[in-house]
């Protein structure tokens, strides 16, 4: 034991934790040693493939200034005219307007328990893998889940919203 499992869960990982506790989900949040602020980063830390990582990023509906959070492949990039068409236009999210929108910092937004339930849509390229992971709410968390446990945690359309390869 090196003493890592006594320390408590930063605070947006434990609201993430205990959403997925609510829903059932089998898998809880684990914390990385190190931070894995991006898709390749988090892979490299799990030994996963890139495009296992669903990566979450935020956008501004311009109409409204609803958060709308576009959970992609990470391996993929997001088509901005593709979600557009989906949702309304849409504009790039600052780091201010994502911690007040959602709760969590750029490199950590986890795909539920949000602070504000945003407009949500799932890259239908995740379902290339059995096994995928998403951010817990901190840089250094993640936590695993399906393609079909994602819908069900996030009750969000799968839709094509990556540019073409």
């Amino acid at each position: 034991m090196c003493g890592a499992e006594l320390k408590p869960l930063p605070d947006a990982v434990q609201r993430v934790a205990a959403a997925l506790a609510a829903a059932g989900h089998r898998h809880a949040p684990v914390m990385l040693d190190d931070a894995a602020r991006t898709a390749q980063q988090a892979a490299d830390a799990l030994g996963v493939g890139v495009g296992q990582i669903a990566k979450s990023i935020i956008f501004r509906r311009k109409e409204d200034d609803a958060a709308v959070l576009v959970i992609t492949s990470g391996d993929r990039r997001v088509d901005e005219k593709k979600v557009a068409a989906l949702v309304g236009r849409i504009g790039r999210a600052d780091a201010d307007f994502v911690k007040a929108s959602t709760g969590f910092t750029i490199g950590g937004v986890s795909p539920v328990a949000h602070a504000s339930p945003p407009v949500t849509l799932i890259d239908r390229e995740l379902y290339r893998f059995s096994e995928i992971w998403a951010a817990a709410g901190h840089p250094h968390g993640v936590f695993q889940l399906t393609p079909a446990d994602l819908e069900h945690l996030t009750g969000a359309p799968v839709a094509d919203v990556v540019q073409v390869a």
